[in-house]
C-alpha cells in the first residue's frame, strides 16, 4: 500500500476516534515554532499511550524524550489527579516549549521535567513507576532498559517507539547506531526472564515504524 494511502488511513480514523484538542494543537504548534523536529507520536499513537496507562492504572509514569511535550500530555491526562509523570529531556530548549505546552494543557502540578541526558538523571529516580515510555535516543535503549526495570513493580508496562525504523531493524549488518540500539535492546528483552514483549508494525502519518510493548512480570 502506497504512503499516501496510509496517510489517508490514518487520518479517517483520527478524525473519528480523536477529538479535536486545542491543547495539543498547541504543543504542535510550539514545537515547530520553535525549530523542533517533529519526532512526536502520531494522534492516534498518542491515544494508544493514553489508552495504555489507563489500562495498567497508572500512577506513576517515566518518560524519556519530551520533545515539545505532546506524547507528555496524552500520558499526563490519564493520570488521577494525585499522580505523577517524570519526563525526561536533554535539550533545555525543548524543556522549556514543552513546560509551556503541559502548562498551558492544565497539567503542570502532575508533570516534572529533568533536563539533561537521560543516563545520567535515570540514576537518581526511585521507583516503582507504572509505566515507562522510551522516546529518547535509540542507541542508548539497552541501558535506558536496565533503568526502566530497576524502577519498575511487576505490571510495570514499558513501551518503546521508533523501533522498526523503516525496516532496517531487521539488517544485522547495519551500521545506523539508532538501529544497532534498537537490536541491542530487543535482544536484551528476548533474554531477560523479568519481561514478557513484543513488537507492533505501524505505518501511517510517521511513516514505516513500530513500538515494542513489554510486562514486567517479575523485578
Amino acid at each position: 500500500m502506497p504512503d499516501d494511502d496510509w496517510q489517508t488511513v490514518d487520518r479517517y480514523f483520527a478524525d473519528l476516534l480523536v477529538e479535536p484538542d486545542p491543547a495539543l494543537d498547541a504543543a504542535l504548534d510550539a514545537g515547530a515554532a520553535a525549530g523542533l523536529p517533529a519526532h512526536e507520536v502520531s494522534p492516534l499513537q498518542g491515544k494508544l499511550l493514553h489508552l495504555l496507562a489507563r489500562v495498567v492504572g497508572a500512577r506513576r509514569i517515566l518518560e524519556l524524550g519530551t520533545l515539545a511535550g505532546y506524547s507528555t500530555i496524552w500520558l499526563a491526562r490519564a493520570l488521577p489527579p494525585n499522580g505523577e509523570l517524570i519526563t525526561l529531556e536533554r535539550d533545555p530548549s525543548a524543556a522549556e516549549v514543552a513546560r509551556a505546552s503541559i502548562d498551558r494543557a492544565g497539567l503542570g502540578e502532575r508533570v516534572t521535567i529533568t533536563v539533561g541526558p537521560a543516563l545520567d538523571s535515570l540514576p537518581g529516580l526511585d521507583g516503582p513507576f507504572d509505566l515507562v515510555f522510551l522516546d529518547a535516543d535509540k542507541r542508548s535503549n539497552a541501558a535506558y532498559l536496565d533503568h526502566a526495570l530497576r524502577l519498575a513493580r511487576p505490571g510495570t508496562l514499558i513501551v518503546a517507539d521508533n523501533v522498526v525504523r523503516n525496516g532496517a531493524v531487521a539488517d544485522a549488518t547495519s551500521d545506523d547506531p539508532s538501529v544497532r540500539g534498537v537490536r541491542a535492546f530487543a535482544e536484551a528483552l528476548a533474554s531477560d526472564p523479568r519481561v514478557d514483549a513484543t513488537a507492533i508494525q505501524t505505518v501511517g502519518t510517521k511513516g514505516h515504524d513500530g513500538f515494542v510493548v513489554a510486562l514486567v512480570t517479575a523485578t
